[in-house]
């Protein structure tokens, strides 16, 4: 949870449901719901939905180090041995792991400020669209994307379980507009990246278990805040 000096904000962020993709073949992985949910406005949508795989939480750690300097950068769960990658057990210790992680990670001020890092959270946008997102080579700019990404999945089927629990309760705060969102705000169509596409032999740190992240995430926007203080990497 974060806590400001203002007004409490505060963010839930879960990973759940964990999923075979291509399963029964030789590149078969296994990927995560990601939810977030929150009233801080460190985030430009205050609900979202994105599915990764551990390929890409091993990509985050290390550019969110390599950004933070001296700051630590929260320990991810540790890789699967051939036999133990499938199993019920490995992947639910990883899925608890792989929350912890972003629990730790979103409490910090220093690793909150990076772009990839929302990127990572409130967009589908694989490991090479987001590298070159942040470096300024893309169509969209970090808030852009994601709100691009926002308003092309208003009508996400794959809501939260108690969510909506969560906003009778007010747990996330008053100020919080649970019913703001994008939807009918004339987005435009959202701009390819083929002329900055780049193989999946560039992602940095593969392990055996892990192909480039291709599943259709969803995502609900909530009322926009400025996203100006993100850095640009």
């Amino acid at each position: 949870m974060l806590g400001y000096q203002d007004q409490e904000e505060l963010t839930t962020v879960r990973v759940q449901d964990p999923r075979v993709q291509n399963e029964g073949s030789w590149n078969s992985y296994v990927d995560y719901k990601i939810f977030l949910h929150t009233n801080s406005k460190a985030f430009t949508a205050k609900t979202s939905c994105v599915r990764r795989r551990y390929r890409e939480f091993v990509w985050l750690k290390k550019r969110l180090q390599k950004n933070a300097g001296l700051v630590p950068v929260p320990e991810l769960p540790g890789k699967s041995t051939f036999f133990a990658g499938n199993t019920d057990e490995f992947i639910e210790k990883r899925r608890q792991g792989l929350q912890q992680f972003l629990e730790k990670v979103v409490q910090n001020v220093v690793l909150l400020s990076d772009s990839q890092l929302h990127l990572f959270l409130q967009s589908q946008l694989s490991v090479p669209e987001i590298e070159a997102c942040v470096q300024g080579q893309g169509p969209l700019s970090v808030t852009d994307a994601i709100l691009h990404y926002a308003m092309s999945n208003c009508g996400w089927a794959q809501e939260e379980d108690g969510h909506s629990s969560l906003l009778a309760r007010g747990d996330m705060g008053g100020s919080f507009d649970g019913g703001s969102h994008l939807a009918g705000s004339g987005a435009e169509p959202l701009p390819h990246w083929s002329d900055i596409s780049m193989e999946d032999s560039q992602l940095e740190s593969p392990d055996s278990e892990d192909e480039a992240c291709h599943s259709a995430g969803l995502l609900q926007a909530g009322s926009v805040a400025s996203a100006s203080h993100i850095k640009e990497q």
